[in-house]
């Protein structure tokens, strides 16, 4: 980041997937964010962002939630406004879990044509359609560092992770491995 840059402001995390065959259960992937606090930054998340909820300060919100993939486009976003979000947060872990339903384990590869983008304004900052993590659960897929600076830096990057979403949200912010 250089001495004119802001860094990173308000981002869009927005996911998609198309709808499971008739006859299957839905596919139902959520996009979750965790804040992380500056004395812990790889501690427990100081609190989860997902559906049906959002920031206590409004920062992080879920604007569009679907748990079918049958809208058009992109079927979750949800906005972190990072400019915004107290200097007590060092961190924010973005990720994307799929609900599990039923007795059937539904991983990345058994859901169709899933991919996320996440972009501030018009500038893509990253995409990917988790090809890397098809026998994965859940993912993280990305990490926004506060700079002493006060400004934000983005981390891109998917990692797969076995786990239910409860468990998910606690691990999710934990060191990233290379």
């Amino acid at each position: 980041m250089n001495g004119l840059s802001k860094g990173i402001r308000k981002v869009e995390i927005a996911l998609k997937w198309d709808p499971s065959p008739m006859g299957q259960h839905p596919s139902d992937l959520d996009i979750v964010a965790a804040t992380y606090l500056a004395g812990d930054p790889y501690g427990d998340p100081a609190y989860v962002v997902h559906f049906d909820s959002r920031s206590p300060d409004g920062t992080i919100y879920l604007n569009r939630d679907s748990k079918d993939g049958k809208g058009f486009g992109w079927d979750e976003v949800m906005t972190a406004e990072l400019e915004r979000l107290d200097s007590r947060y060092a961190r924010v872990v973005v990720g994307v879990v799929i609900q599990q339903q039923r007795s059937t384990l539904r991983t990345f590869v058994g859901v169709i044509n899933p991919a996320f983008r996440i972009r501030e304004g018009y500038t893509v900052l990253a995409e990917d359609d988790f090809g890397g993590v098809l026998g994965a659960t859940a993912a993280t897929i990305a990490e926004f560092v506060r700079e002493p600076s006060g400004g934000w830096t983005f981390h891109p990057g998917v990692q797969g992770f076995e786990d239910d979403p409860v468990t998910f949200t606690r691990t999710m912010g934990s060191a990233r491995q290379p």
